[in-house]
């Protein structure tokens, strides 16, 4: 625990109800030896012992003593009150500092627990001092070892607490990690198969339904006026070619990426670095760079796809703080540069990622880069050339 914790460390429940023994314990031992030595204050003695144990009580059974430093200082300060008093009558109350050193270290900051045990420790050793009639080595080594031997036990258990507790959350946010790299991996497959149907219904279906569309057109215009069936037939035949291929487009319109959907590309490049930002600690910004203008739907899913890859990389291996994802209109290119301030690699030993998204990039005749040293960040450069969009 350290100063600035609102709560004290939790602790076991039977240790718990070992120290309320032990405290039960002691005050029970110095009340019954007054009592069995015939002391003439023998009763002062129990009375004392009963009051600092019914204080000692109450404690526990206070929500805001567990809660409040401020409860638990004021509940302390009422039982190491009574605790003096006890001292002041008996040598047996003593050895009460004990479990009082374990309470102070438990419920109070680092250093204001350090400071109340030292506190406790020279009360202690001053009262037994008192009681023998000298200040010895014997007197003051009990108190103080004690009071050493607390300081580093409670010490020692709250490190191991503070570090099972960090486990605990490196593994609840490694198993949410992994959680949301299963589901990336699964959207990934689903959106590539989805983009590998709609490359092949544009390569092949809308591209043959265009060509029969064209060759019926000019069969039509190749046929003698006096062919009347035959040209109806035909240009039955090339509305038929003409609905299909307008069906087929409609199935690549559908199968595009859903990022962007009603979207443009710099709108779903916005979001993602929104996203990525939310969920994971690195701050992604994007950036804008030129005068944005309507881009080849091929080239807005290569680009989307370099970016969401990018980042994915950047936030499982990089380890970086931040992530600069930049969109370039350049006249006749269109770029994507992103750009982090993580521990690097050697380009050298470039994974599978990497190599699929320069695949990506060069199927589309454009260039992919990678600049990154170990400890020097990385920065990704794609670039597509950017034609006139086709209507």
């Amino acid at each position: 625990m350290n100063a600035t914790s609102p709560t004290p460390t939790p602790t076991s429940r039977t240790l718990t109800w070992c120290l309320h023994l032990l405290v039960a314990g002691l005050l029970a031992l110095a009340g019954g030896r007054s009592l069995v030595d015939d002391r003439p204050e023998a009763g002062l003695i129990v009375a004392v012992a009963v009051v600092c144990g019914l204080v000692y009580a109450i404690g526990p059974r206070l929500p805001r003593v567990r809660r409040s430093r401020r409860a638990a200082t004021g509940w302390l300060i009422a039982v190491g009150a009574v605790w003096l008093v006890l001292i002041t009558l008996t040598a047996d109350g003593v050895w009460v500092a004990f479990p009082l050193y374990f309470l102070q270290l438990h419920l109070l900051s680092r250093r204001v627990g350090a400071t109340a045990v030292v506190a406790t420790a020279l009360a202690a050793i001053i009262a037994f001092a008192a009681h023998q009639g000298a200040l010895t080595l014997s007197v003051a080594i009990g108190p103080a070892l004690g009071a050493a031997v607390a300081i580093a036990v409670v010490w020692g258990y709250q490190a191991l607490y503070r570090e099972s507790d960090e486990r605990r959350r490196l593994i609840e946010e490694l198993t949410a990690t992994r959680a949301d790299l299963a589901e990336a991996q699964h959207t990934a497959g689903v959106l590539a198969e989805r983009e590998r149907l709609a490359r092949e219904i544009h390569d092949t279906l809308a591209q043959g339904l265009t060509s029969i569309q064209l060759l019926l057109r000019a069969a039509a215009r190749d046929l003698p006026e006096t062919s009347v069936n035959a040209a109806r037939h035909v240009e039955q035949a090339r509305q038929a070619a003409a609905d299909n291929l307008a069906e087929a487009r409609r199935f690549v319109a559908a199968l595009t990426p859903p990022a962007l959907d009603d979207l443009t590309l710099t709108d779903a490049l916005e979001r993602l670095c929104d996203t990525v930002g939310a969920r994971h600690r690195i701050a992604a910004r994007f950036t804008v760079s030129g005068a944005p203008r309507p881009l080849p739907t091929a080239d807005e899913v290569v680009l989307l796809r370099i970016a969401q890859a990018g980042l994915a990389n950047t936030v499982r291996h990089a380890r970086a703080s931040t992530a600069e994802v930049t969109l370039h209109h350049l006249g006749d290119q269109v770029g994507l540069d992103i750009v982090d301030d993580g521990v690097g690699f050697d380009p050298e030993e470039t994974g599978f990622g990497l190599l699929a998204m320069r695949a990506r990039v060069q199927a589309l005749n454009g260039t992919f880069t990678i600049e990154s040293a170990p400890g020097e960040g990385t920065k990704l450069i794609a670039r597509l050339p950017n034609p006139e969009v086709k209507p």
